[in-house]
């Protein structure tokens, strides 16, 4: 079904460009909610999910991340990555520490309960996005990939 029948729209786009924009937004907000409802039961979000892999999967053992880092990989911006560790903090996921280096600034770490949620939901997680991506051949997706990049590129 196409954009103009799923969104019920009575007329067609008249900008060249509206409506592939338009399919990227819309597929976007789908993804989101999808995400959503499937990490609800877990008490997380899509946000705290990406944070939890990042300090699982781009650190060494023993090692954290600090919170400039994270808000850079993460794409939000400094006041955010705050209040969202500050929750994250709160429901005991992870553990904020001084650096050893620079006292100015914190690095952040999975603790233990949230390294036992994040191996409890990252299997369940791989097997969502395997099955949400699974219409598309490899070679689309690395073309989807490269046409996104290229939109990316373009807007900055």
């Amino acid at each position: 079904m196409g954009l103009k029948q799923e969104l019920k729209l009575n007329e067609p786009f008249k900008l060249k460009g509206h409506e592939p924009l338009l399919n990227i937004y819309f597929t976007a907000t789908c993804i989101k909610k999808h995400a959503v409802e499937f990490l609800r039961p877990f008490g997380l979000t899509d946000v705290q999910l990406n944070l939890m892999l990042l300090l699982k999967h781009q650190v060494k053992e023993g090692k954290g991340l600090s919170q400039a880092r994270l808000s850079d990989m993460m794409l939000v911006n400094r006041a955010n990555i705050t209040s969202l560790i500050d929750r994250m903090e709160q429901k005991g996921f992870v553990r904020r520490t001084a650096a050893e280096d620079d006292r100015r600034y914190n690095i952040i770490m999975l603790n233990a309960k949230g390294k036992k949620l994040i191996e409890k939901v990252e299997p369940l997680y791989a097997k969502e996005v395997t099955k949400t991506m699974a219409v598309l051949n490899e070679a689309e997706q690395t073309k989807i990939m490269k046409m996104l990049e290229k939109i990316r590129t373009n807007i900055a």
